[in-house]
């Protein structure tokens, strides 16, 4: 959880180097084969997300720079198409592939069922008969949580109920994942430096350098802010009410004190003052703040104020973010409402960053009418510096301006496939993907809920590759795109805006090579004043390891 230590992703240094001999020669022999094929799209079989089906994917859509592939590129993706009938080499390539950071990731459903399973037998929780997690003492109709640790039946249904796991096709799928949330909410609100802990070796694992993961500070300390200054309509009273008496600094204090046991917990828990420390001692970690937008006005302000203010107090968070389904009744309804907050506050809070959950709609969801624009006014009105799902796009009025909008103002567009097509279900060619490429617009894979949908970030690659056919270069930008548009602080390693022109180093490193001699002055002087910039090097160290290993394994003769 540090920005100053190295991060050397797993053994990921050495991705190819236990593939077995006899793998490994018909891996060269199928290279030789299909070497003129490697310089264009690499055609995979389409993949679809955990549970669902994929629809036929769209034609392919390059983006508007086209640069040539440096060796290291065209021997991984030499390598990249040799392996796309081995499912082990192929899920072992994307594991192993370098992928930037997760921006949309909801801590509280990214832990493992299991571990939570796991928190809640070592906290003496009970489980009703709707497999909802209480506190204790278990009465009747309830049993221990801790019987899931010799009874599997008892363990697989809770699993069912907690996630994604077995869930049938043609269900409510959008039912059933909002509603794991409410089943497991006992165990997430404890112990919040343990689920870190174990989300954060995941994320390493995965080979990601960085992590902007949202929970929801001092709720119930909000709510009583909220029920003592109330809501008038007005933005500007109601944030002076908030600030009088110092009642809204409080809160900001007690949510420090929070993260500050969280910090201590996760630590603890990850031996991170050991000699054996856990690999996510090392991960960069933000946190960006929940609003409750189901929740009353006032409630949904304070948490808007609350979250601003810690972004511009303390460095660990960066961000506010409305959540809980778009679709539902009050978040319909005060919609205009809580954008028209978010742009007071932007204002209040200059240094607060926003990313926005919009556009997670689909006809036959919601109204006609509340398909209309809610991806635009995140961008327009609110000024969102990113849009989370953004699926409903094409369905918008006038959205091939809002497309052009985004592309020129850089906001990037969060997208998780597996929850898409587990909440919405739209996949494939429905999915606005290739629309939003098109267009310009910075795209980032995430991986929304990890833990509910039974996905990781290499799946949500891997489907990527296989359903839209990108080449291993494009995968490159996407995992660039990731850092790129992460709320760490400092200057890019990337000069001008590298969506539309190309991901081109800035002078002070244009001549130092990533995994070559040691950087020039200028570029360790970057390097060192910028974290962003640190964490976009190691990356790039990490591609130049991946791609050198790569290319040896699908090694061919030169044409």
């Amino acid at each position: 959880m540090t920005d100053t230590q190295p991060h050397s992703p797993d053994p990921a240094a050495r991705p190819w180097a236990r593939t077995p001999a006899r793998l490994r020669a018909r891996v060269r022999i199928r290279a030789r084969t299909l070497l003129a094929a490697t310089l264009g799209a690499v055609a995979l079989l389409p993949l679809s997300p955990p549970g669902v089906g994929a629809a036929a994917p769209p034609p392919l859509q390059r983006p508007a720079h086209v640069r040539p592939l440096t060796p290291g590129e065209a021997g991984t993706l030499r390598y990249l198409v040799a392996v796309r009938d081995e499912p082990s080499l192929l899920r072992d390539f994307f594991r192993r592939l370098p992928k930037g950071a997760d921006l949309h990731h909801h801590l509280a459903g990214a832990v493992r069922t299991e571990y939570l399973l796991r928190l809640a037998a070592e906290d003496g929780l009970c489980v009703d008969t709707t497999m909802t997690a209480l506190p204790p003492p278990c009465g009747p109709g309830t049993r221990p949580a801790s019987d899931a640790r010799h009874d599997s039946a008892f363990r697989d249904a809770v699993v069912r109920a907690w996630s994604m796991q077995d869930f049938p096709p043609g269900g409510d799928g959008h039912g059933h994942f909002f509603a794991t949330f409410g089943k497991f909410a006992e165990v997430v609100r404890r112990h919040r430096g343990k689920q870190l802990a174990q989300v954060a070796d995941e994320v390493v694992a995965q080979n990601q350098f960085a992590l902007e993961t949202m929970v929801t500070p001092v709720p119930e300390g909000a709510e009583e802010l909220a029920a003592r200054t109330g809501w008038d309509g007005d933005p500007a009273r109601t944030h002076r009410r908030l600030l009088a008496g110092g009642g809204l600094d409080a809160l900001v204090a007690a949510a420090r004190a929070e993260a500050d046991e969280a910090d201590a917990e996760f630590r603890a828990e990850a031996r991170c003052a050991t000699r054996r420390p856990a690999p996510g001692c090392r991960l960069p970690v933000r946190w960006i703040a929940h609003v409750l937008r189901g929740g009353p006005p006032a409630l949904v302000f304070t948490q808007m104020a609350l979250g601003m203010r810690l972004a511009e107090s303390d460095p660990r968070f960066v961000a506010v973010n409305l959540v809980q389904p778009e679709d539902g009744d009050v978040a319909l309804r005060d919609h205009d409402l809580h954008l028209r907050m978010l742009a007071h506050l932007r204002g209040a809070y200059p240094g607060a960053h926003l990313t926005l959950h919009a556009g997670e709609l689909w006809p036959g969801l919601v109204d006609p009418r509340h398909l209309r624009s809610h991806i635009r006014q995140a961008v327009t009105v609110a000024r969102a510096e990113r849009v989370g799902h953004g699926v409903d796009l094409r369905h918008e009025d006038d959205w091939r301006d809002t497309a052009r909008t985004m592309a020129a103002r850089e906001v990037a567009v969060e997208i998780p496939f597996t929850s898409n097509a587990q909440i919405l279900g739209v996949r494939g060619a429905d999915h606005p993907f290739a629309t939003y490429r098109r267009f310009g617009v910075p795209v980032v894979l995430a991986t929304d809920d990890p833990g509910v949908s039974r996905t990781d970030i290499s799946r949500e690659y891997q489907y990527a590759a296989e359903t839209y056919g990108l080449s291993y270069p494009e995968l490159k930008d996407l995992a660039r795109a990731s850092l790129e548009y992460a709320f760490l602080p400092g200057r890019s390693l990337w000069r001008g805006n590298p969506t539309r022109d190309g991901y081109h180093r800035v002078p002070a490193c244009g001549a130092s090579r990533p995994g070559g001699a040691q950087p020039a002055d200028a570029c360790r002087a970057l390097l060192a004043a910028s974290p962003k910039a640190a964490v976009q090097w190691r990356q790039e160290v990490a591609f130049h390891r991946f791609e050198s290993l790569a290319r040896t394994s699908a090694r061919v003769p030169a044409a």
